[in-house]
């Protein structure tokens, strides 16, 4: 089946196979790698993007349910060789250890701050419950969101 889809801003049009799934769409077709497949029964939340602005987690999605989308991977958010705020965060609070669940965790919170921008730690803690870390313990990772937070609040990007 023929998909058209902006992915990071970049229009593509492709042939795909009915049953492929996005996640392998964006690393395999795309060659977009930041996209982590962790448990494929969508538990981990390592293969979060954004689709139309909404968090989905790309195991669960076709290739051709995305057609006409808009899609933002982890390699998206950086502008003009500036780190987003929350990419930013992740590194100065110590956000990450392996960085396998980084980029899944960095799109869910920015869902969450598109929709919030001054949460609290429990609404933090609960926009990010779909994403699993298995190194941090979390309080890193929340501290991360709240750098992010902050500075959005300040005018930083």
């Amino acid at each position: 089946m023929r998909i058209q889809v902006k992915v990071n801003g970049t229009a593509f049009e492709s042939d795909v196979e009915p049953r492929l799934l996005l996640v392998h769409y964006l690393r395999d077709v795309l060659d977009l790698t930041g996209t982590h497949i962790g448990c494929e029964t969508s538990l981990c939340g390592a293969c979060t993007v954004l689709v139309n602005g909404h968090a989905v987690k790309s195991c669960t999605l076709l290739a051709v349910q995305a057609n006409g989308a808009e899609i933002t991977t982890i390699e998206g958010l950086a502008s003009d060789g500036k780190l987003h705020p929350l990419q930013q965060g992740f590194w100065e609070e110590h956000g990450l250890q392996c960085g396998f669940c980084t980029p899944g965790m960095i799109l869910a919170a920015h869902q969450l701050l598109s929709r919030n921008p001054h949460p609290t730690e429990a609404e933090i803690r609960k926009g990010l419950e779909g994403n699993l870390c298995r190194c941090t313990g979390y309080q890193h990772i929340v501290k991360a969101v709240q750098y992010a937070a902050e500075k959005a609040a300040t005018g930083g990007q």
